[in-house]
């Protein structure tokens, strides 16, 4: 049985890079390319980041039950295909999925066992710098998804895993031990070596009951509380 892990992050809060550095890190692990109906931003490719389609091609995709999970975001729809869970489950492969936190609360609820991870800025500071520096939207789209991170990230307290974006080597190397630590959680009675020890040790410190310190900066930054119990 494949392990589904799901990662979410605010738009700007380096998740795509962080992604990419784990598939150059970790063996054995297939990503579910979203489809959606919203068209392709600066070099995106079609079949790379996105499957980029027509809204009547989604909808006959829809009732055609071809979807693990699907959502309207921004007036587009994203959805992620059931065809990738089947692929990696007949490679031996665990699957990635880069999606929502709308997206996320389906999978958790169709998947008994997925792993989810949430991925957070630094701060809305460094966000708000990271969303302007990169050039590819308005001062209004800026804005909006300002005011959508701090929806999203009320949703910290769903996940199982928090990581702080903030170092990328150091953030891409927790990403990786998360991953890899959950795989040796498969395998019960196993001996460890100390370099196993060491990554689920890394792991355990992301859990979201480990991350209250960490945590509470960034959400008083977007003016949110901690969620009692985390």
């Amino acid at each position: 049985m494949s392990i589904v892990y799901i990662v979410s992050a605010p738009s700007g809060s380096g998740k795509s890079t962080l992604v990419n550095e784990l598939f150059k890190m970790v063996r054995h692990l297939d990503f579910s390319i979203s489809y959606t109906t919203r068209p392709p931003r600066g070099s995106e490719q079609n079949g790379k980041e996105y499957f980029f389609v027509s809204r009547d091609e989604f909808e006959s995709m829809i009732a055609a039950g071809e979807f693990l999970e699907h959502a309207t975001v921004f007036g587009n729809y994203y959805g992620t295909a059931w065809r990738f869970l089947r692929e990696a489950e007949n490679r031996s492969n665990d699957l990635l999925l880069d999606i929502d936190v709308q997206g996320a609360s389906k999978i958790k609820e169709k998947i008994r066992g997925a792993v989810s991870i949430f991925i957070l800025p630094p701060d809305r500071e460094k966000l708000e710098w990271r969303l302007r520096t990169r050039g590819l939207d308005s001062e209004e789209v800026i804005r909006r998804r300002l005011d959508t991170a701090r929806r999203e990230i009320e949703n910290y307290s769903k996940y199982d895993y928090i990581l702080v974006n903030n170092v990328l080597e150091q953030s891409a190397d927790e990403l990786r031990d998360i991953v890899l630590a959950e795989r040796l959680e498969k395998k019960s009675g196993v001996e460890l070596s100390e370099e196993e020890k060491r990554l689920v040790e890394t792991a355990q410190a992301c859990r979201l009951d480990q991350s209250r310190e960490r945590v509470q900066p960034i959400l008083a930054s977007f003016n949110l509380q901690a969620v009692k119990g985390t």
